[in-house]
């Protein structure tokens, strides 16, 4: 199977993240809790056991992963949060605004000049927001929480990129994920405490199973091996395909496309159009002439 067509089979594991979120019955917080719970030690396991690698890095790698997997943790709990207040299509709309932030906290981050052509697809990625807001009025507040996560997932891959360049993809997450398990068990007493809802039902379990080993410490691992193949540019392509994937889901089982006006769709169009420039523009701007 070419590595081209494996990564658009995990993307669409990535865009079913959206779905699970969208059957579960249980609050974000507790979800997230549950997953990173679970997700961290699959890690930690793997590492062990079968990597038979060491697990604890020095003191102050170990500070810094927890600190970026609360941010994790913030970031699901917004996205999982967006789809219990509106719909995944709402959801995955808001998500899609990620290429309008990191034109902003990237360079903040890391130090270095705005680019023209980021800013102008951050313009394109606003006019869809202004599409999608003004259509999906009803699922305001769903949208507002979306572009939240959608923020916070534009400052943790470019911090996750200074930790990978010393450390194995599996021990950052391994102790990334403790750090987003504490803000959702924080944020549980906000969402229906400990009670009944904390505790997954039989079904609920195999779906955070599910979200745990495949949607991952599977997907991430993978994605990493299917990174020697291909290049970084390759692979931001093909990412981007997540909210079209997890729209077309959302059409698929839950006639979600009912619920929208087709104004709401020109603007995801125009976001998803955006996200799927970005990369095309980055490379024709770097070509030398």
């Amino acid at each position: 199977m070419k590595p081209l067509f494996q990564l658009h089979l995990l993307v669409v594991l990535f865009a079913l993240t959206g779905i699970v979120g969208r059957v579960m019955e249980m609050p974000a917080p507790a979800l997230v809790a549950w997953r990173t719970a679970l997700a961290g030690l699959a890690a930690a396991a793997w590492i062990v056991w079968v990597q038979r690698r060491a697990l604890v890095p020095s003191r102050r790698a170990i500070v810094v992963m927890l600190g970026v997997g609360a941010v994790v943790g913030v970031h699901w709990i917004c996205f999982f949060g967006a789809i219990q207040l509106a719909n995944v299509t709402v959801a995955m709309a808001g998500m899609a605004s990620i290429s309008l932030f990191t034109a902003f906290t990237e360079p903040w981050i890391e130090k270095r000049r705005l680019r023209p052509v980021e800013i102008l697809l951050g313009l394109l990625v606003l006019g869809g927001i202004a599409m999608v807001a003004g259509s999906a009025r009803d699922h305001l507040a769903g949208l507002g929480v979306a572009l939240l996560g959608a923020l916070l997932a534009a400052v943790f891959p470019v911090l996750n990129r200074r930790l990978v360049r010393g450390h194995p993809p599996l021990t950052i997450v391994a102790w990334e994920m403790p750090g987003a398990c504490l803000v959702g068990l924080a944020a549980v007493p906000f969402a229906g405490g400990f009670g009944g809802s904390f505790v997954p039902c039989p079904a609920d379990f195999g779906w955070l199973l599910f979200l745990a080993l495949a949607c991952t410490v599977f997907a991430h691992a993978f994605h990493v091996h299917l990174l020697r193949s291909l290049t970084a540019y390759t692979s931001n392509l093909a990412i981007n395909f997540e909210p079209v994937y997890g729209m077309l889901l959302a059409a698929w089982l839950f006639h979600e496309h009912r619920l929208l006006s087709p104004a709401f769709y020109l603007g995801a169009a125009t976001i998803v159009a955006a996200n799927l420039l970005h990369p095309l523009a980055l490379r024709a701007a770097r070509r030398p002439r």
